[in-house]
């Protein structure tokens, strides 16, 4: 029968490096060939949204998909995993947190990638709940010795600081505007909803890495064209993906700045087929617009998780 798992058995069980090595493995699959990922669809009503990101990992046995809904009272998420030679459920997962670890698991992943392995400090923009996804999983990929933070409600981002400074052990302190936020960062990463880019391109220092994970609608953009265009690498989940929902890439993609075969997709540099940073000065971009394959792979570690704990309530359904 099939599991169903909550959200506090999800939250108990899914740690961060657990995330960033099911994400990496589901980067590696697709580049080999041996996963299927379909781009975000979605049915818009005039209060609600729902979202559908489907795929499957054959080469780890499941196949399914993630939905969501968000409107103004909030999102709700569910994973759904099925069984790829049966086509059996398996388990059905409260994704709220799962969402949160596997997006910033995704920024870790890079950063382990792109940045400079002697990274030592972080820019980061946002203070809400994707945030700490990103604080968690940089300072599980990168040996950094600060996290600099902002935001635009100072009693909200001084909270965030102390809870993200208890949760891994590292620096983790308010910036004092934008531009502390980026000057002297061997690593900055964006997680918002801005409209407008968040910081100057001649901020950003020779060598950084920038992980850009909040702009996925054209209405959206964290990074202006000149920052972009700073950037020797432009590095994302998925190419399709990117060119359908990528806020930062789409204007200079229209106006012929950026081409598609510029992009390079993560896995193909976590398999070697691409040398991703070619030099410590080099300026990289990982955007990122989230994929099923990654949820499905840290459900799938989730559920194991969950049977060797024996928790979780059976779904009677055949």
């Amino acid at each position: 029968m099939a599991l169903f798992l909550t959200e506090k058995e999800v939250s108990r069980l899914l740690t961060v490096d657990m995330a960033i090595e099911a994400v990496e493995s589901a980067h590696r699959d697709l580049a080999l060939g041996q996963a299927l990922d379909t781009p975000r669809a979605r049915s818009r009503l005039p209060q609600t949204v729902l979202h559908i990101l489907q795929g499957a990992l054959p080469a780890q046995g499941v196949l399914g998909y993630k939905a969501y809904t968000s409107n103004r009272s909030g999102n709700r998420f569910l994973v759904h995993l099925f069984d790829a030679a049966s086509g059996e459920l398996e388990a059905v997962l409260e994704a709220d947190t799962l969402g949160m670890l596997r997006t910033g698991a995704a920024s870790g992943v890079a950063a382990k990638w792109l940045a400079r392995p002697d990274s030592r400090v972080a820019g980061v923009f946002g203070s809400g709940w994707q945030a700490e996804g990103q604080v968690r999983a940089i300072c599980a990929a990168l040996p950094l010795a600060e996290v600099k933070v902002w935001a635009r409600q100072a009693d909200r981002l001084a909270d965030f600081c102390a809870r993200m400074r208890e949760t891994t052990g590292v620096r983790v302190v308010p910036a004092a505007n934008p531009e502390a936020t980026v000057r002297d960062s061997d690593l900055v990463a964006t997680v918002t909803t801005a409209a407008q880019p968040l910081f100057a391109a001649e901020w950003l220092a020779e060598g950084t890495h920038v992980n850009a994970a909040g702009s996925n609608a054209l209405i959206r953009q964290e990074l202006s064209e000149a920052t972009v265009r700073r950037c020797g690498l432009v590095c994302v989940d998925s190419v399709a993906t990117a060119l359908a929902e990528a806020g930062d890439l789409l204007p200079l993609l229209e106006k012929g700045r950026l081409q598609a075969r510029q992009l390079v997709e993560l896995g193909e540099v976590i398999c070697g087929r691409h040398a991703g940073r070619s030099d410590a000065g080099q300026i990289t971009l990982f955007e990122s617009q989230g994929m099923a394959i990654q949820d499905l792979a840290v459900a799938l570690r989730v559920v194991r998780a969950a049977e060797k704990a024996g928790l979780g309530q059976e779904l009677p359904l055949r």
